[in-house]
């Protein structure tokens, strides 16, 4: 099968459109025509039906369309480990991982990574659902569970574990409950039990709920969560992870804790010899060991 014609046709299908990827082959809408027609001849199948308004693909387009998908992504990371010289990191990394997560602890430590890095495009993409990564839908992922797709290497990095905290002023005005049998008297901040988060952490939402909070507030994410804590609102169910860099934040009945969650940094194998995996990976790692040490001195304060 003719490279250049399965190249002109993902462009058309991405594009939906034989102009929009004329523009982006440089080439003009007659020529990428007739190399779509000659691909439909030669495979004796039509690939796309043809509206006023553009371009939808058939049955068998759709199948032909899944093949060069798979094969871009495939020639993607062919070429981000070509790039990947043996002294410079550079070039674009796609990193995935929760929006709690991404935005109250990784971003914040970004800083460091660039100045060691200058040149490396970081594309963050904070969300809860699982990306595929042998699909290069991302580069490396970390997520709070043991990654279960194939062919992808596997880190551990930390466990977490979800406690409960609030402000020193909530506390003030309202008092700290000494068991949780307190709770009725106080607001709970926690996820939404609808949304997306680790089982441990909503084992121990439905647990605080039996003793009927005087009020709730729930948000989508540990980012609201963790507003409404510093704003007074109430008692909040938080990642340990951020009372590092929140100590003005209280633990409230440090009885009370989760399950332990894993949090995990997951790569394709394809990747292995990335030098940029490799920086993001050993970055994050120091980070989280240099949090521990940290944690261990006041520990010991």
């Amino acid at each position: 099968m003719d490279w250049d014609k399965l190249r002109i046709f993902h462009a058309v299908a991405d594009a939906g459109s034989l102009t929009h990827a004329g523009e982006r082959l440089n080439l003009s809408q007659s020529a990428v025509s007739r190399q779509i027609r000659a691909l439909e001849e030669s495979l004796g199948a039509t690939l796309f039906h043809r509206h006023a308004r553009g371009l939808i693909l058939t049955e068998q387009g759709e199948l032909l369309f899944d093949a060069t998908r798979a094969m871009t992504k495939r020639l993607e990371a062919a070429a981000a480990r070509i790039r990947d010289s043996e002294e410079e990191v550079f070039g674009e990394l796609k990193v995935t991982t929760t929006t709690g997560f991404g935005s109250l602890w990784l971003v914040p430590r970004l800083a460091k990574f660039y100045e060691k890095y200058p040149d490396l495009k970081i594309d963050l993409m904070l969300e809860e659902r699982v990306l595929d990564l042998p699909m290069r839908e991302a580069d490396v992922a970390i997520r709070m569970k043991e990654p279960s797709q194939a062919d992808l290497i596997r880190k551990r990095l930390m466990g977490v574990r979800m406690r409960l905290y609030a402000s020193p002023d909530y506390l003030r005005m309202h008092g700290a409950p000494e068991v949780p049998e307190q709770l009725t008297a106080h607001r709970l901040i926690c996820q939404n039990p609808r949304a997306p988060q680790v089982s441990a952490g909503a084992s121990l939402v439905a647990h605080l709920m039996t003793y009927q909070p005087h009020s709730t507030l729930t948000v989508n994410n540990y980012f609201g969560v963790l507003q409404g804590v510093l704003a007074h609102l109430g008692i909040g169910v938080l990642p340990e992870y951020l009372s590092h860099d929140f100590p003005e934040m209280q633990r409230v009945l440090p009885e009370v804790e989760s399950n332990e969650v894993p949090v995990f940094l997951a790569y394709p194998e394809e990747l292995r010899q990335s030098r940029r995996i490799a920086a993001f990976r050993d970055f994050v790692q120091a980070e989280i060991a240099a949090q521990r040490r940290q944690q261990r001195g006041k520990a010991a304060e």
